[in-house]
């Protein structure tokens, strides 16, 4: 059997253990929902207010709960069952769409409304690393949870390959509330399944001083793992500088190239394709890579290709360039999580990834930058600007993390 076989037969391994299968229907499930609402919210703030700033601002509140509350989440995720944390975050996202659904049928929603709803609906993804992903990798056991990881990266890129084509259109044929409604048909499906799933966890008392106490122990865990520390790092640059372009996709896709919401949704989904085929790549020689090299030079490879892709003069030029620099963030993605986990000791996992939860969470700051920046210079020019300054950065931290590896 190939080698390739042989890679298939475990994915399919992995997709027989029914929790597994129910954790990782559930990531693709709610990630197909959250991207699909996030291009047709920005759609529809754009069209209402023709800000990009208000737009970005929008934008930024879906990613605000990841910065507040993804450390506390992932103390938290230590001393409770954290089925039960997934199953409130999913309960969270129904009721913001279906209530996002209600207003815009009514047609009395306002941008403030979609702001609201978007804060709610990131209270689930500031557990979504220490819930789902933890568990996710623990029923697939150790021997395979490299593997498992990487399927959900993959899993991942295509969801947010898929979402904002999906969103585009939603929007473009049953309008924002028929959006809303498929994104809250998604959540209700999930919540059926998360309740199967029967994966067996010691569960203690929650104390605010316990949690708190096990925030400040997974900070000194981290101090002390150089790779903890690099990731955490780049994770900050990448969210702030460079993934806030996804804030701006609506109006760099209206005003530079006069796409429809069709348009739109395939310029926001052409970088996480390249991500799927770099997924691709990685599942046949994921094995002979340093794993610490291809998540720092992906990086850079993805803001290099971020950064030329405005002075693009055709729209599918530009979607062909981020698709290239997509191929950089299945390396992003993949070992971001690969090696928190291989570094941090099992006790600190949760902890762990709640400290990535909250870098990743730096998000919001990029997109109200990026906003600011997109009014007074227009969404290309400043999406090109943040791009540099994240090349910058993340070519120094990765530097002085290369150094201080063994």
């Amino acid at each position: 059997m190939s080698t390739g076989g042989k890679r298939r037969d475990g994915a399919l391994a992995l997709l027989r253990l029914p929790d597994f299968r129910r954790l990782w229907t559930i990531g693709a499930v709610a990630n197909v929902s959250r991207w699909l609402e996030l291009l047709a919210a920005g759609l529809y703030v754009l069209e209402v207010t023709g800000s990009a700033g208000i737009v970005a601002l929008t934008a930024a509140a879906r990613s605000i709960p990841l910065l507040l509350f993804g450390p506390l989440a992932g103390a938290i995720a230590e001393a409770v069952d954290r089925r039960l944390l997934l199953q409130l975050g999913l309960l969270a996202t129904l009721l913001s769409a279906a209530a996002m659904a209600l207003l815009a049928r009514a047609g009395v929603l306002a941008p403030w409304h979609v702001g609201i709803g978007g804060f709610v609906s990131g209270l689930m993804w500031s557990t979504e690393l220490s819930t789902r992903r933890r568990m996710l990798a623990e029923a697939a056991g150790a021997p395979a949870m490299p593997r498992a990881i990487a399927l959900d990266a993959m899993t991942n890129a295509t969801t947010r390959m898929l979402g904002p084509v999906l969103g585009g259109l939603a929007y473009q044929a049953l309008g924002l509330d028929g959006a809303f409604a498929v994104s809250a048909a998604g959540a209700l499906a999930c919540i059926a399944l998360a309740a199967g799933i029967r994966a067996p966890q010691p569960v203690h008392p929650l104390r605010v001083r316990t949690a708190t106490r096990g925030l400040a122990e997974g900070i000194a865990v981290a101090i002390a793992h150089p790779s903890v520390l690099g990731v955490l790092g780049i994770t900050v640059a990448m969210n702030t500088l460079g993934f806030s372009y996804l804030a701006l996709i609506a109006p760099i896709g209206r005003a530079l190239f006069d796409a429809t919401p069709l348009g739109v949704g395939l310029l926001a989904a052409a970088e996480p394709a390249g991500a799927l085929i770099g997924g691709f790549l990685l599942a046949r020689r994921g094995d002979r890579v340093d794993g610490a090299r291809a998540f720092l030079f992906g990086s850079l490879g993805f803001l290099a290709a971020l950064a030329a892709m405005p002075a693009m003069p055709l729209l599918a030029l530009a979607i062909l360039l981020l698709l290239a620099g997509g191929i950089g963030i299945a390396a992003f993605g993949t070992f971001q999580t690969t090696l928190v986990l291989t570094a941090a000791p099992v006790e600190a996992r949760s902890r762990m990834m709640g400290l990535v939860t909250m870098a990743i969470g730096t998000g919001p700051i990029g997109m109200v930058l990026s906003g600011v920046l997109a009014d007074r210079l227009g969404a290309g020019p400043a999406v090109t600007a943040l791009a540099l300054a994240g090349l910058a950065i993340v070519g120094t931290v990765g530097a002085l993390w290369m150094r201080a590896r063994p």
